[in-house]
């Protein structure tokens, strides 16, 4: 049962009608008390029931950070009586559902839509928690009010806004296979077409048989190959759950893994996708040529840092297990000193003797500002000890890159672009 303002309202012109009257007498104050609880009781009984009501939901189901999404809940009233009051559609606080309830007024047999409209400020599933109905008798001073279980649930998508860099990616892709078209003969796997020799061609690209058929020597030529298989594996450890600016290192990465998927499905390369900590916390398996873009996208949704240390002997072996054939695995991670120390590093020839590894991490640009400040001692000491850790930033850097991994170190602005071109210049380079 819930009242409204008239009914202390109503109690308080009782209890000034007795005041004036001059007569406190037990009875009379018993019969305006009396009063007021009959009236709260009768527009309690008149009020329709929430129980009652019939409740179904429509609208969206996913929609990407930054955007708005609207969920309407179906108000239908099968009771004999007029149903007024409001309805609440209870989202997690981070959802920002606006507005916050709704006045509604539904005739017996009808039926009304509510609509909420959420503008979450975090990535992942939100769920309704419930609709509640509070129902106002006709004399507007009591009612009832019941919360209904009318399940939902709404995903919310990394924004991916690296897809800005998407077009001159590949526009720089498609001069390259054009390049690669016109002047990398002899190279490949892919069979292209059949032409004269000239001097210079490579005497193993001779078709015999041809030029057994043809007055002139025949050689073959090949377009660079296609259809490579990529692995991006994504590190949701303990370091993935550090702010870099406003924005945990886990999202940046997500951008990054976003913009270099899309770019390899269109350079016509299977994309697979793997989330790691401890166990595989997603995985998303290319099913053909084309993009995988969607599909990761849904599958890093509900993904969230996990404050442990990543087991990085089970992400060597999940990677293997995989498959021998070669692939460019794309490791998102942290470029911390000691994880990779004790972790990466002594499994990493493991793992680059079967496969070709690119290590990205995130750098945060405010540690490149400390070491840079003066002034104070304040200022100094921090200066030191931002110089330490970039010092041990780029001596990772040079360890990884002397095992023969590959090594992309960005800021947040920028780590995104910078795997793209590290994509690109390893398939100018002939090792994609």
């Amino acid at each position: 049962m819930v009242v409204t303002g008239r009914a202390a309202l109503l109690a308080l012109l009782a209890t000034g009608a007795v005041a004036i009257s001059g007569q406190i007498g037990g009875t009379v104050t018993g019969i305006a008390v009396g009063l007021v609880v009959l009236l709260v009781v009768v527009d309690v009984a008149l009020a329709a029931s929430p129980r009652r009501l019939v409740l179904s939901r429509e609208g969206e189901t996913s929609l990407r950070l930054g955007g708005s999404a609207s969920v309407s809940v179906l108000v239908a009233n099968p009771t004999g009586r007029r149903l007024q009051g409001s309805v609440r559609d209870a989202w997690p606080p981070s959802s920002h559902g606006a507005p916050k309830a709704h006045r509604v007024r539904v005739e017996a047999g009808e039926r009304r839509r509510v609509t909420t409209t959420l503008t979450p400020t975090r990535r992942g599933d939100a769920r309704s928690a419930g609709v509640t109905v509070r129902s106002i008798g006709p004399l507007g001073i009591a009612g009832r009010q019941r919360t209904l279980q009318t399940p939902w649930t709404v995903r919310t998508l990394p924004p991916f806004h690296s897809r800005r860099h998407l077009p001159g990616k590949l526009s720089r892709l498609r001069e390259l296979e054009g390049r690669h078209t016109a002047m990398v003969r002899g190279q490949g796997s892919e069979f292209d077409s059949l032409r004269d020799y000239v001097p210079g061609d490579d005497v193993r690209s001779i078709d015999w048989r041809a030029t057994a058929r043809n007055d002139s020597v025949v050689v073959r030529t090949w377009r660079p190959e296609r259809d490579r298989r990529i692995l991006i594996v994504l590190d949701t450890g303990r370091t993935s759950a550090g702010r870099v600016g406003d924005t945990p290192r886990l999202d940046h990465a997500m951008d990054a893994a976003l913009l270099l998927t899309a770019l390899a499905g269109k350079a016509g390369d299977r994309v697979d996708f793997m989330a790691y900590d401890r166990t595989v916390r997603a995985q998303v398996k290319a099913s053909g040529k084309g993009s995988q873009v969607h599909r990761v996208v849904e599958a890093m949704a509900p993904l969230e840092a996990t404050l442990v240390e990543s087991d990085p002997a089970g992400m060597v072996g999940t990677v293997l297990a995989q498959g021998r054939s070669r692939k460019l695995v794309v490791l998102l991670t942290d470029l911390n000193a000691t994880a990779l120390e004790e972790g990466l590093l002594p499994r990493l020839p493991l793992l680059s003797s079967h496969h070709l590894l690119l290590v990205a991490g995130i750098k945060d640009p405010k540690v490149e500002e400390m070491a840079a400040e003066r002034g104070s001692a304040d200022a100094l000491y921090r200066a030191a000890s931002a110089e330490r850790t970039l010092s041990e930033r780029h001596r990772i850097s040079a360890e990884l890159r002397r095992m023969g991994a590959e090594v992309v170190d960005a800021g947040p602005e920028h780590i995104a672009p910078a795997l793209a071109d590290a994509y690109i210049n390893l398939k100018a380079q002939g090792r994609l």
